[in-house]
């Protein structure tokens, strides 16, 4: 086996079904007016309601260069608001709006939409998703020697 050839790399495949994957989703979040990084923003915020611009980057693996201007759009579609801390005014919180919040119910059907156009019930879907958040894990770990 020559590990130089690309379907011998582990991030070949991982990198092209990160790109089928968004391209999956991409029709549906039209309908509701959001970009895939957009929907990762909205998840985080139907789980947690209100959090900060630092925490919700360590949830999504962004950093605040990438995820300001997002922020920023997305405020702009009324989607969220982003304020200041009143205990740390270096601590930015973003909250939900009710426009937000509203839109949570467009999309609670879409994981098993999901799980439909890929033919699947879900048990191999849960079992690749726990082995990469343990790669993940492990390569974040890593990143950090």
């Amino acid at each position: 086996m020559d590990s130089l050839h690309l379907n011998n790399q582990l991030c070949f495949p991982i990198y092209a079904l990160s790109r089928q994957m968004t391209a999956l989703y991409r029709p549906h979040l039209d309908k509701m007016g959001l970009t895939y990084p957009q929907y990762l923003v909205m998840l985080a915020l139907w789980e947690h309601e209100t959090v900060s611009v630092k925490k919700l980057g360590n949830l999504l693996w962004l950093d605040s260069g990438t995820l300001t201007p997002l922020l920023k759009r997305m405020e702009e579609n009324e989607l969220l608001s982003r304020s200041r801390s009143k205990t740390d005014e270096r601590v930015v919180n973003i909250s939900l709006s009710d426009k937000g919040k509203t839109l949570r119910e467009s999309a609670k059907d879409l994981p098993d939409l999901l799980k439909q156009q890929l033919e699947n019930d879900g048990v191999q879907l849960e079992q690749l998703r726990a082995q990469l958040q343990q790669l993940l894990a492990v390569t974040t770990a890593q990143c950090k020697l």
